[in-house]
C-alpha cells in the first residue's frame, strides 16, 4: 500500500521560491518580495568615491576659490592675466596638495597593514597599482580644471580681445595627474609618516626656484609664468608640456609596478624627447601675437588708442582723458594720438604712450580716471635728463613748475595734501589765466626743452 505525499497548498500555486531572488512566504501565507542582490561596485569607483580623493578634490577647489577670490579683480580684466594666475595657482599651490595626497595614498596598504592579503589577489602588481593611485591622479586636476572653468567665467564678463590658453591649462591638469603620480610612487617605497607633507615642501620649493632663472631649461617647469600680454604660446608648447610631465610620471609607476620594468624607458623616452625642443627654444615658446596687439581708436582729438586686450576699456578711457585732451587740442607740439601697447611711440611728441588702461581698471571700469590722466600727462612731459643738478635752485623753480602744468591740465583731487608750496603757487598762475593765456603758456612750454631748467618757463 502507498503512503500518499503531503501536500502544501501554500505552495502549490506557483513555482519554488529562490532565496533571495524571488517571492517568500510567511507563516500568515502572504507573499514578501525580497530584494535581488546587488552586483558588486567595481573597484575602480570605489577607490574613486572613497579615501582621501574626493577630499583632496576639495580642497584644491577651495585652494583655487580662495586666491581667485584674494586677488580679485585685478586678474579678470585679461585672458593672459586670469591664464598665469590659475597656472601659479595650480602648481605652486595645489601641486603640493596633489603630490602629498598621492603619498598619503601611496602608503595606505603599508598603514592597514592589507600588502599581503592584496598581493594574494589575482590582479598584477600594475593594476593594482593603478587602482589605488587614482584618487591621486584624478581628483587634483578635474578639480583644478573645474576651478579655472569658474576663473574663466568670471573673466568673461570684462576682457577684451584675445582668449585664454586652453592648451597650457590643460597641461597644468596633466602635471597635477603626474604629481599625484610620482607622490604615490615615493609613498609605496618610504615608509615614513611624515613622507607626505616633507615631499609637498620640496615640491613647493622645486617648482617655484627656476622661475628665477633665465635659462632655457626654466621652461620645463610647469609653474613659469610668463607676464607679457601681447605674447601667446606656440602652438605646441602645450601638448610638449603634458608630454613631459606625463611621460616623466609614467616612467616612475612603471619603473614601480611593472612585470618587465624596461617598458618604463618608453615614457621616459617620450618625456626626454619633448624636453629637448622645449630647453632650445626657451623664451621664443612665446611669440607676439599681432591681433592682441592691434590698436584699437576713438574718433577724437588727440585720438585716443587702446590694443586689443583692452578695447572694452577704450569708452572710459577716452573719457577720462576728455579734458586733457580739450587742454591740449589746437596747441603746437601737442601729441596727435595718445597709444598704448608694445610698440614704440613715433619720435617726438606726435604719439605719447598711455599708461596702460587694464592696470587701472576694476570689473571694466578705470578705478580713478582723475589718476589715469594725471599719469597720462606724466607719461607726456616725461624726459630722460641726465645732466640735471637737483641741488641747483633753477632746478627746484621747474620742477614745481612741470608739478603745477600737470595738476592744471589734469587735476587729481588730492594734490592739495603734498608740501608742495612753490607747485602750489604756480599753479594759482596758472588757473587764473584765462583761455587766451593759458593757450600761448602751453605752447611755450611745449615748444621748451624740460630738461634745461632754464627753459622751462614760469607762468
Amino acid at each position: 500500500m502507498s503512503v500518499p505525499r503531503l501536500r502544501d497548498d501554500r505552495l502549490s500555486d506557483g513555482p519554488t521560491p529562490e532565496i533571495g531572488t524571488a517571492d517568500s512566504a510567511d507563516s500568515a501565507g502572504t507573499v514578501r518580495r525580497t530584494s535581488r542582490t546587488r552586483p558588486s561596485a567595481h573597484p575602480l569607483r570605489t577607490e574613486l568615491l572613497r579615501g582621501i580623493g574626493p577630499w583632496a578634490g576639495a580642497a584644491t577647489v577651495a585652494v583655487i576659490a580662495l586666491v581667485l577670490y584674494g586677488k580679485a579683480p585685478g586678474w579678470q580684466g585679461r585672458w593672459a592675466e586670469a591664464t598665469d594666475l590659475l597656472r601659479i595657482t595650480a602648481l605652486l599651490f595645489c601641486g603640493p596638495l596633489a603630490v602629498a595626497t598621492g603619498c598619503w595614498q601611496g602608503g595606505r596598504e603599508r598603514r592597514r597593514r592589507t600588502g599581503e592579503l592584496l598581493a594574494s589577489l589575482p590582479r598584477t602588481p600594475l593594476r593594482r597599482s593603478l587602482h589605488a593611485v587614482a584618487p591621486a591622479a584624478f581628483w587634483p586636476p578635474v578639480a583644478y580644471l573645474v576651478g579655472a572653468a569658474g576663473g574663466l567665467l568670471a573673466t568673461w564678463p570684462y576682457a577684451g580681445g584675445g582668449h585664454p590658453f586652453v592648451s597650457l591649462i590643460a597641461a597644468d591638469a596633466v602635471a597635477l595627474a603626474s604629481l599625484g603620480t610620482v607622490g604615490f610612487v615615493v609613498g609605496r617605497l618610504v615608509a615614513w609618516r611624515l613622507t607626505a607633507p616633507l615631499l609637498a615642501v620640496v615640491t613647493y620649493v622645486g617648482l617655484g626656484i627656476p622661475s628665477y632663472s633665465n635659462a632655457g631649461a626654466r621652461w620645463l617647469d610647469p609653474a613659469t609664468d610668463h607676464f607679457y600680454f601681447w605674447d601667446r604660446p606656440v602652438w605646441w608648447f602645450g601638448p610638449a608640456s603634458a608630454l613631459w610631465t606625463g611621460g616623466l610620471a609614467g616612467a616612475a609607476l612603471l619603473a614601480y609596478a611593472a612585470r618587465h620594468r624596461v617598458v618604463a624607458l618608453v615614457p621616459l623616452a617620450v618625456a626626454l624627447a619633448v624636453a629637448v625642443p622645449i630647453v632650445r627654444t626657451g623664451d621664443d615658446l612665446w611669440r607676439p601675437d599681432p591681433e592682441a596687439a592691434r590698436l584699437v581708436c576713438d574718433d577724437g582729438t588727440p585720438q585716443v588708442c587702446v590694443t586689443a586686450i583692452d578695447r572694452k576699456l577704450l569708452p572710459g578711457t577716452s573719457a577720462a582723458l576728455a579734458g586733457l585732451n580739450a587742454k591740449l587740442r589746437g596747441i603746437p607740439g601737442a601729441p596727435s594720438r595718445w597709444i598704448d601697447g608694445p610698440r614704440a611711440p613715433a619720435p617726438g611728441r606726435d604719439e605719447v604712450r598711455l599708461p596702460s588702461p587694464g592696470d587701472s581698471a576694476v570689473h571694466g571700469q578705470l578705478s580713478d580716471p582723475a589718476f589715469y590722466a594725471n599719469s597720462a600727462v606724466g607719461y607726456l612731459f616725461s624726459e630722460d635728463c641726465d645732466r640735471l643738478d637737483f641741488d641747483s635752485p633753477g632746478t627746484a623753480r621747474a620742477t614745481a613748475v612741470n608739478d603745477a602744468v600737470r595738476q592744471w591740465l589734469a587735476p587729481r583731487p588730492d594734490f592739495d595734501a603734498f608740501p608742495w608750496p612753490e607747485a602750489k603757487s604756480q599753479l594759482k598762475r596758472l588757473e587764473a589765466m584765462d583761455h587766451a593765456q593759458g593757450h600761448a603758456y602751453l605752447t611755450r612750454y611745449l615748444a621748451a626743452d624740460l630738461c634745461d631748467t632754464d627753459e622751462v618757463p614760469v607762468p
